[in-house]
């Protein structure tokens, strides 16, 4: 039982204790009721049983009664609503309990772990559902967990800044973290936390202020996205260059275009294919892919490379094509073709 369930459940008690000493101390001053009949006057008017009256009641203590009665049912449904909520919760944490065990006994690897269960958090797991891709969720909020147990997703309930938390998440072996927590100083504690735990974690995490983004970057934070500039310049770029953002929306990222904007990684190309330049290979001759940018070993973007660039391992290729053609490609540079 939490600590909100045990509040609720004592400050309940404590409402009805105090309508049945009003209603004692109301028939006895009254009415001139014994201690006895008194409590047995009270306990049956909070409880609305109905039985007969201990004693006839005057004029100002039949008023007092449906005072009492008025009173009491709000107390007494607020109690009995408590004590219900705090056994249902228990039932479905024990529930939840066994779930989350069976979920653990798999470890994940080469995972996403996402902290954070909000309007961004939430986004952030569509996407990746969309891609296909492994992910595990960490929340510290038990109903957000509670409310999700029938969804497809691995939830993990804690605090990120912990490091028992992040491990149960796989974080050693995860391959991504994306924290989209609303507190920026919550989210630098998160990525040192990771970052501790797998240095070799790309981190990707959400800040409010140019402040917190330097000292994101600083704790070892790979990309920052700040939600507020992203959308502003979104909107502006809506006004001055609209179709342009209706052509990239159209394209890219979602299965309902059959056009592609994907990213290749080449890192054991074939001997054939090493140090030689784009044009000799024939990308766009052999698969109909088109590559539109470049990322070479040592992280410089090129875009639109010329057909003179080399491709080397550990370079990676931005292709536009359809699924089949870049499905092609890939197999082409796998060297099965």
């Amino acid at each position: 039982m939490d600590k909100a369930s045990t509040r609720n459940i004592i400050l309940a008690g404590f409402y009805l204790l105090a309508i049945v000493f009003t209603g004692i101390a109301g028939f006895m001053l009254i009415d001139d009721f014994s201690f006895v009949n008194a409590l047995y006057m009270t306990v049956i008017t909070v409880s609305t049983v109905g039985f007969r009256e201990a004693q006839p009641l005057s004029d100002g203590g039949k008023i007092f009664t449906a005072l009492l009665i008025l009173g009491s049912l709000g107390v007494l449904t607020y109690f009995i609503t408590s004590i219900t909520q705090s056994l249902f919760q228990r039932q479905m944490s024990f529930f939840y309990a066994g779930y989350s065990r069976k979920n653990r006994r798999t470890k994940m690897e080469n995972h996403v772990v996402v902290v954070g269960y909000g309007r961004n958090g939430d986004q952030v797991l569509r996407e990746l559902m969309i891609h296909g891709s492994n992910f595990v969720v960490v929340d510290q909020n038990h109903d957000i967990v509670i409310n999700n147990m029938g969804r497809p997703i691995r939830f993990v309930e804690g605090d990120a800044t912990d490091d028992e938390v992040l491990i149960r998440a796989d974080i050693k072996t995860a391959r991504s973290l994306i924290t989209t927590l609303p507190n920026d100083a919550d989210n630098l504690f998160v990525v040192l936390t990771a970052r501790a735990l797998n240095p070799a974690l790309k981190i990707i995490s959400r800040a409010s202020s140019d402040s917190s983004e330097k000292k994101l970057r600083m704790a070892g934070v790979d990309s920052v996205v700040m939600p507020e500039r992203v959308g502003g310049a979104h909107m502006a770029t809506l006004v001055s260059k609209p179709d342009v953002v209706e052509f990239l929306e159209h394209l890219t990222l979602h299965d309902t275009t059959n056009a592609q904007l994907t990213e290749i990684m080449c890192t054991e190309l074939p001997v054939d294919f090493l140090n030689k330049p784009i044009k000799e290979i024939g990308v766009r001759r052999k698969t109909g892919a088109n590559i539109i940018g470049f990322k070479t070993a040592g992280g410089e973007l090129i875009i639109n490379p010329t057909p003179d660039t080399r491709l080397v391992p550990d370079s990676k290729l931005f292709v536009l094509g359809t699924e089949e053609q870049i499905a092609g490609m890939k197999e082409m540079l796998d060297g099965n073709q």
